[in-house]
């Protein structure tokens, strides 16, 4: 499939051909979508959530009273979970909430990610994003002209440093290099915004794995 390729201040700059394998999947599927996003957003979890358990409160651990004789049920200590100040029965622990996904349905599934934008009419590819100065006020403007509001730009193998520092100040403009790319940001982005030069990058990387 063919593209046009705009420059930042929105004139053309003539085309590029896209990877069907890569950006025209017409058969997008949630299952995958879904599948990376729970892998994605379960991986980056902290999971240091956690209670103190009966060994660890310090509370007495003498015996509240006689075993026998009260009328009452029988206890052994104030720790127990039933009790006001006594440990939490089965509370959550310090733990991993990540698990593993194989590594062609991750690759799948940022296909069709990618594939999901492009049928959406979201795909757009620029020449370049190289700015002389590191200006918010200035990228803002250029960014509104554009009518990138919420946008993804992945910027190559390295992201410009000036565009880095002026953008990193605007709300939900997400600038990654090409090693950032990932399912969730794509799809929580209204636009995605690539480079030339992430495009050769994406689709060099596709056929490498296919390849394999």
């Amino acid at each position: 499939m063919k593209l046009p390729v705009i420059k930042l201040d929105g004139k053309a700059s003539g085309d590029v051909e896209l990877s069907d394998a890569v950006f025209g999947i017409t058969d997008i599927r949630g299952d995958l979508l879904a599948r990376y996003v729970n892998w994605q957003l379960a991986k980056r979890r902290a999971g240091t959530h956690k209670v103190q358990t009966r060994n660890e409160n310090s509370r007495t651990g003498k015996k509240m009273y006689k075993q026998k004789g009260t009328g009452g049920a029988r206890h052994g200590s104030r720790r127990a979970p039933q009790f006001v100040g006594g440990s939490r029965a089965f509370g959550p622990i310090v733990r991993d909430h990540g698990f593993s996904l194989p590594k062609k349905v991750r690759a799948l599934a940022l296909r069709h990610a990618l594939s999901s934008k492009a049928k959406a009419g979201d795909l757009v590819v620029v020449d370049s994003i190289a700015l002389k100065d590191s200006k918010t006020a200035a990228l803002r403007t250029t960014l509104g002209k554009l009518g990138w509001n919420r946008v993804l730009i992945i910027g190559g193998p390295e992201v410009d440093a000036n565009f880095g520092l002026a953008a990193r100040n605007i709300p939900h403009i997400d600038v990654l290099p090409n090693a950032g790319l990932n399912v969730y940001d794509i799809l929580r982005a209204d636009k995605l915004v690539l480079t030339k030069a992430a495009v050769e990058a994406i689709e060099a990387r596709f056929s490498e794995k296919e390849a394999a």
